[in-house]
């Protein structure tokens, strides 16, 4: 194995069992508080300080990982998460909303930091990667790191159901310090470089812009019904149990991530240009699958089968979207410039992911039939996916 494949399988082993913990934290805090009587709109509430903190962390999170190393904020990432889990263990309020919400604070920092050090260190370990090599190395870390966060659903849920709130948090906290060892004595040094102003965080060409904007429709319209309306959904609906309910994420998410990282076998893109187009064509037809789920609601088609089918095929297809547009801003991305811009785009995945979370305890709040609270965040989600489609058209246009 050569040096820079040895330095990318550690990389990705130390983001992917970072993963397992966020994706179990996530389901975690999500059926806790279900039990005990939140709100969709609750629920909602406590989870958008994770993805507030996305938008700040990737974009100053690019400029400190630029300034002082991969390394360093990929750590940094981990420290804070062993924070959140004891914080959610020793949690003195019994669950309020408010201490929650401080938690998640810490936690969405932690993913964002480890996110944006990770996909940033492919383009640093390989400057000179041809269009083909790039595409299979980020489809395979995105969709390693997807699968092990659909992992993470079910051993949060699982947990909670064999061992309880606390023990889950604390096994956790036990998982990553020990991560956070094996990082900090085997990760390569990744040095930074004198840091740019502030100005130049939102400072990039059209297609980085474009792509970004089309970025936080894209994951706007999938967290707008899977963040909080679909568990909510399982659980009362169809009346399935917290680890139930944890498993079906966790195939949906695993089976998502395998899709990523298989992308490059079964879309062959020659150019970035091509690689555009290819993205934008698979943004509609995920969008037509959204649209099926949502008609096959209303036609009454039974709830749990037009769940399990038709998100299952948005899945696929969502997969190949995701895993195209990650490695799209790490190709038009210059390996130097690569933390700032993947940041920012980042940024726009978290602004898009704190939307869909607001939009999904709102419109599945508001409505008392808990089938009709589900459609309606299908359709936003459909019509957000078309919009992602066309803000691709001028990055097509603007790249080679």
């Amino acid at each position: 194995m050569t040096g820079s494949l040895r330095e990318y399988a550690l990389v990705s082993a130390c983001y992917q069992a970072f993963t397992l913990s966020d994706g179990a934290l996530r389901m975690l805090v999500l059926l806790h508080l279900h039990a005990r009587g939140q709100t969709p709109l609750g629920l909602a509430l406590a989870l958008l300080p994770y993805e507030a903190m996305g938008v700040v962390t990737n974009l100053l999170g690019g400029h400190l990982a630029a300034r002082f190393g991969l390394r360093a904020t990929l750590l940094a990432g981990l420290l804070l998460q062993i924070t959140a889990c004891l914080l959610l263990a020793f949690d003195p309020t019994g669950g309020a909303i408010a201490f929650v919400m401080v938690t998640q604070v810490l936690s969405g920092v932690a993913k964002d930091l480890a996110k944006t050090s990770a996909k940033s260190y492919v383009r640093r370990l390989e400057p000179r990667a041809r269009t083909e090599r790039l595409f299979a190395l980020v489809a395979l870390l995105t969709g390693g790191k997807n699968a092990m966060k659909g992992l993470g659903f079910f051993v949060g849920g699982a947990l909670l159901a064999w061992i309880g709130f606390r023990a889950t948090n604390l096994v956790l906290a036990t998982l990553l310090a020990t991560l956070g060892v094996l990082a900090a004595m085997t990760l390569p040094q990744a040095t930074g470089k004198r840091g740019k102003g502030v100005t130049a965080l939102f400072s990039h060409e059209p297609a980085v812009q474009w792509l970004a904007l089309a970025r936080l429709f894209l994951f706007g319209a999938r967290d707008v019904w899977f963040a909080v309306a679909l568990p909510v959904f399982c659980s009362t609906v169809l009346g399935w149990s917290p680890a139930a309910t944890g498993a079906f994420l966790a195939v949906w998410v695993i089976g998502y991530g395998a899709m990523q990282a298989a992308t490059p076998r079964y879309v062959v893109v020659r150019s970035l240009r091509a690689g555009a187009l290819a993205t934008m064509n698979w943004t509609w037809f995920a969008s037509v699958a959204l649209l099926g789920a949502m008609v096959a609601l209303l036609e009454n088609v039974e709830p749990a089968l037009a769940i399990v089918v038709g998100l299952c095929i948005y899945g696929l297809l969502f997969a190949v979207v995701s895993s195209l547009h990650s490695w799209l801003i790490v190709g038009i991305a210059g390996a130097e410039d690569v933390a700032e811009r993947v940041g920012f785009y980042y940024a726009a995945n978290a602004a898009g992911r704190l939307c869909g979370t607001l939009g999904s305890g709102v419109l599945y709040g508001l409505e008392a039939d808990g089938r009709t609270g589900l459609i309606g965040c299908l359709a936003v989600a459909a019509g957000a996916t078309m919009l992602a489609a066309g803000l691709c058209a001028p990055v097509v246009r603007t790249v080679r």
